[in-house]
């Protein structure tokens, strides 16, 4: 070792009187190092990226050579900056593998778990991710092991081979190089066409947004969603042509004699598999559920999530914006605001922690008077840890909607989020009876039959509480109008290994695709008193929507008018009742489209500036 050492090239700085080439020769031989261990580090995060999508997707990216520039360049001009901030080539090293092999291996678990890859925008709820994580069975995969294993044998390699520290000067100039490249590079990043000249669409789905993204590997799809982090307007967004819009219009007030009490009640990944003729039921799982739609008014969602998410589904139904993705940070217009105005009470609940979603404080800021999670009653009351399930918040929240509006005053608007049916669900045992309990599929793997059964004696459990609950309300005499939803379809296994086993078609492309991956079940109910108060039966077969419309479409029920904003999107949502954000439109005649005649098109365009005004103008 000490022979290694007393060549030249493996001192910490050319001894003086050193000649020039042999000083060049020094200087070259660690920069060439340091080079190889970034580009090699950005290769295993392209190794990583695929996911569950395989080898496959990797050998694609090498076919692109553009694509493969644009995912190495990061890690090398990161450890440039670093080398120049340290003056040591392993620890430059280091600090740039644990990011890269962070963002690598965060993006890994959150698509074999969600078929979701992590955007820019995912590190403004880092720390609800990392809480989340300890919900799912984190696995040690072997090319996680592999580029772990990799990046140490590097860092020890840099240690002995590369130990050439320059003097400030020099390095104050490689730390400004590194600068001024990442500011160059900065736009090219940032640019839509280069990301559209760089599509890799061979071995994918060119509809799935999720495919689109890890088709073009890791760091250059997460650093071009850096732009998308932070809301942009629409196209055509004119501030003053919104405010125009909304002027022509004032909020209606609702009649008193028509005020009745709104129950909101969001079921978490609650749909009705019923639809998929690929499951063989051995009993009406749905029986509870169908029943309640032949008493009420009842359609079908087209959420903007898939097994996650669940606060855009949520927040859209709360303030009409389009794409609920908003973290609000100020007091927003919605529709709790508007019918505060009109004199009611806003509560709900929430039988998990208030950090999630940040819903303690948005809630407070959509104007719920108060809000009920496991660290203030769930957890005092019932020992919730961390969650309470259904069997007992439904009834809870049965008496304590009858509790607040006991001895009448103030109507009462309540909106409450359930935590049962949140996946994983268990891949090595039946927590409802057995399997065979309710279907008889033949060919599933034990995994992929345990994570159905588990899913479908949840929403059995789910809706005989609900029941329960409508029965109580039936003999109520206050007027109650109950609106029920689900935020998204359910994770069934990593990679939706499950629906694919099933032979489910979540080709989105197709209409019928399209909607086993985005749909989910509404249903509003008025109990006797609220239909004589209203004078309406409100049942019968809705129209599918989007989430954002849902409280359109409850106050139509109600014979209400609602606010400005309400009246303004109100044309949009008659003739095109979805409007995706994953760009599809769904017409009034039915048909799913991404194309729209000019006139339609002008229709969206108009609500998704309203949309944005509404979410980012309008905060107070």
């Amino acid at each position: 070792m000490k022979q290694l050492f007393s060549c030249f090239l493996f001192r910490k700085r050319p001894e003086d009187g050193l000649s020039a080439p042999r000083r060049a020769a020094f200087w070259l031989w660690n920069g060439l190092l340091m080079l190889g261990a970034a580009l090699a580090l950005g290769l295993l995060c392209l190794m990583l990226a695929p996911a569950q999508y395989g080898w496959e997707l990797f050998y694609d990216y090498l076919d692109h050579p553009g694509l493969v520039a644009l995912n190495l360049i990061p890690p090398v001009v990161l450890m440039a900056l670093l080398y120049g901030l340290t003056g040591r080539a392993w620890l430059a090293y280091a600090l740039t593998a644990l990011p890269v092999l962070g963002l690598a291996a965060g993006n890994a678990y959150k698509m074999f778990f969600r078929d979701d890859p992590v955007i820019a925008a995912d590190l403004l709820l880092l720390g609800e991710a990392g809480n989340m994580a300890g919900k799912y069975q984190l696995f040690l995969f072997g090319k996680l092991a592999a580029a772990l294993g990799c990046a140490l044998v590097s860092a020890l390699l840099l240690a002995l081979l590369a130990r050439g520290r320059p003097l400030g000067r020099f390095r104050a100039g490689i730390a400004g190089t590194a600068l001024a490249c990442a500011a160059a590079l900065s736009p090219l990043y940032a640019s839509d066409q280069v990301y559209q000249d760089n599509a890799n669409e061979e071995h994918i789905n060119k509809w799935s947004v999720t495919q689109q993204y890890v088709s073009r590997g890791l760091l250059y799809p997460f650093l071009h969603s850096v732009k998308d982090a932070f809301p942009r307007p629409p196209e055509g967004y004119d501030q003053r042509e919104a405010e125009g819009w909304l002027a022509q219009y004032e909020d209606a007030a609702i009649p008193e004699d028509k005020k009745v009490n709104l129950v909101g009640i969001m079921l978490e990944a609650f749909t009705d598999f019923s639809q998929f003729e690929e499951i063989q039921f051995s009993q009406d799982v749905y029986a509870v559920w169908h029943a309640l739609e032949q008493e009420g008014y009842s359609g079908s969602l087209l959420a903007n999530i898939f097994a996650g998410g669940t606060v855009n589904t949520e927040r859209a139904f709360l303030t009409g914006v389009g794409d609920g993705n908003y973290d609000y940070r100020g007091d927003a217009p919605s529709y709790v605001r508007y019918l505060k105005g009109q004199g009611y009470r806003a509560t709900g609940s929430h039988p998990s922690y208030n950090w999630f979603y940040n819903r303690q404080n948005v809630n407070s800021y959509l104007g719920f008077d108060s809000y009920r999670f496991t660290e203030d009653y769930f957890g005092p009351v019932y020992g919730a840890d961390p969650v309470l399930n259904d069997d007992n918040f439904l009834p809870d929240l049965t008496r304590s909607v009858l509790e607040q509006l006991e001895g009448g005053g103030a109507p009462l608007f309540s909106f409450s989020v359930t935590y049962q049916g949140h996946g994983p669900y268990g891949d090595r045992e039946c927590w409802w009876g057995e399997p065979e309990d309710f279907f008889t599929n033949p060919g599933l793997d034990d995994a992929s039959r345990y994570i159905l059964s588990n899913y479908l004696g949840s929403v059995m459990a789910t809706q005989r509480h609900l029941a329960d609950m409508v029965d109580t309300f039936r003999a109520s005499d206050e007027p109650i109008v109950l609106v029920v939803f689900g935020d998204h379809k359910p994770w069934l296994g990593n990679g939706n290994s499950v629906y694919h086993a099933l032979g489910v078609n979540l080709d989105q492309d197709s209409r019928e695709g399209f909607y086993n991956y985005w749909s989910t079940p509404y249903l509003i109910w008025a109990n006797g008193a609220a239909k004589a108060a209203l004078g309406r039966d409100v049942r019968g077969e809705g129209p599918d929507i989007s989430p954002c419309f849902l409280m359109n479409v409850l106050f139509e029920q109600l014979g209400w008018t609602g606010d400005a904003y309400m009246q303004a999107v109100d044309p949009c949502r008659a003739e095109l009742p979805v409007i995706h954000s994953h760009a599809a439109r769904l017409t009034a005649a039915g048909e799913l489209t991404a194309q729209l005649p000019p006139e339609q098109e002008e229709l969206a365009r108009r609500f998704l500036c309203l949309s944005y005004y509404r979410a980012h103008q309008l905060e107070r």
